[in-house]
């Protein structure tokens, strides 16, 4: 659903008596242009003594770059549903042909099974998914990992200076946790990793379910994909769907 064309009006319940209404359009301090979603300043989370202030602060910073992020790969999609498979354009056939590699699916040639195999990757991730992560993952972005790598999901990356070291990694471990140059290339990271990762089958099966039976995914559903995303196992994803219906999240998917 996209938020600016249905005028949505967004009721986060953040407290236990606390009801906040947000406009529609979700806009942070200035108008959604590339100029700030290219900015690459990330606001000062920890001024907020009252926590409901600091979770919508939160909620308003992140929900354009995922909704922008969305926004793109929704456009992927018609795309690849629009071609014929059987009378490509050679065009076509390299764009096909490089999807294929980008999203790990197995296969030079595009035939119908691959083109279907990459529409069940190249959708979207909720925002209520991505926005509950987001702020589990970074501590409603004031982690170190936030605030010096701009890294909302705790994602990681295996060569060495490619990000931070984590102050408790475990002896003979070689991760670093994934330094990325905006807070839009995190997002685009985090549902690009759903996306392709073997370890998120479950997710996008649950996401061409509903689509299947016409209905939008919804980050609830999609949670319970998210079973190797961290070591707390089914600990997480009760804890990421608490998020969700906590903060009526799920009125954004």
């Amino acid at each position: 659903m996209t938020l600016a064309k249905k005028g949505l009006i967004l009721f986060l319940f953040l407290g236990a008596l606390t009801v906040l209404v947000i406009d529609s359009t979700i806009k942070p301090k200035s108008a959604q242009t590339e100029s700030t979603l290219s900015k690459t300043i990330l606001p000062d989370f920890t001024q907020y003594t009252d926590v409901n202030q600091k979770k919508t602060a939160f909620f308003e910073y992140m929900l354009p770059y995922i909704q922008k992020a969305n926004a793109e790969i929704l456009t992927e999609r018609k795309a690849i549903k629009a071609m014929d498979i059987n009378h490509l354009s050679t065009k076509q056939q390299t764009q096909l042909t490089v999807l294929l590699k980008k999203y790990r699916v197995k296969g030079d040639v595009v035939t119908a099974e691959t083109k279907q195999t990459l529409l069940t990757k190249i959708d979207i991730i909720p925002p209520s998914l991505a926005l509950a992560q987001a702020a589990n993952e970074s501590s409603w972005g004031t982690s170190r990992f936030a605030k010096h790598a701009f890294n909302f999901y705790g994602q990681w990356c295996f060569t060495k200076g490619c990000g931070l070291v984590p102050s408790q990694r475990t002896s003979g471990m070689n991760h670093e946790v994934r330094k990325f140059k905006t807070p839009y290339a995190s997002v685009k990271g985090y549902m690009h990793n759903l996306n392709s990762h073997p370890a998120f089958k479950k997710l996008r099966e649950q996401r061409m379910y509903a689509r299947l039976q016409n209905q939008p995914p919804t980050g609830l559903a999609l949670a319970k994909g998210l079973i190797n995303y961290s070591e707390r196992k089914e600990e997480y994803i009760e804890e990421i769907g608490a998020m969700i219906r906590h903060n009526k999240l799920d009125l954004l998917d």
